[in-house]
């Protein structure tokens, strides 16, 4: 089985850029906001950017790699419900479209573990 990517740095990239997609192109992320969620979607399409951002920020610093990472993690699993809707949403899209959402459901896991495997082996 090949190995997880174990960089914090990549990590900490992935997060940031996708904090900017949040900032730069909103209304893709408002989509797939669950309706169940009180708010504006625009509004949790910014708060969940600015997590990223912060996510990233602790998880490029050894002090707060650790903890930043186990949040990251968590992180990855709440937004899991955001990836479904998307991936529900898609039923009427073309195959493309609906090929990449329901690539997003399993992603997810990796990602966890991912973060998780950085949040071990930071040091402190």
């Amino acid at each position: 089985m090949p190995r997880m990517p174990s960089s914090p740095f990549l990590l900490a990239g992935l997060l940031a850029g996708a904090a900017v997609a949040h900032a730069v192109v909103p209304k893709q992320f408002d989509a797939i906001v669950p309706r169940s969620l009180p708010g504006s979607p625009r509004r949790w399409t910014y708060a969940s950017g600015a997590a990223e951002l912060a996510l990233a920020a602790g998880v490029a610093h050894p002090r707060t790699r650790r903890v930043a990472a186990l949040a990251t993690a968590a992180f990855f699993v709440g937004v899991f419900p955001a990836n479904v809707k998307m991936a529900a949403d898609a039923r009427h899209r073309s195959p493309a479209q609906r090929a990449v959402a329901l690539g997003r459901l399993p992603l997810q896991v990796p990602l966890v573990l991912w973060a998780r495997q950085v949040g071990r082996n930071a040091s402190g």
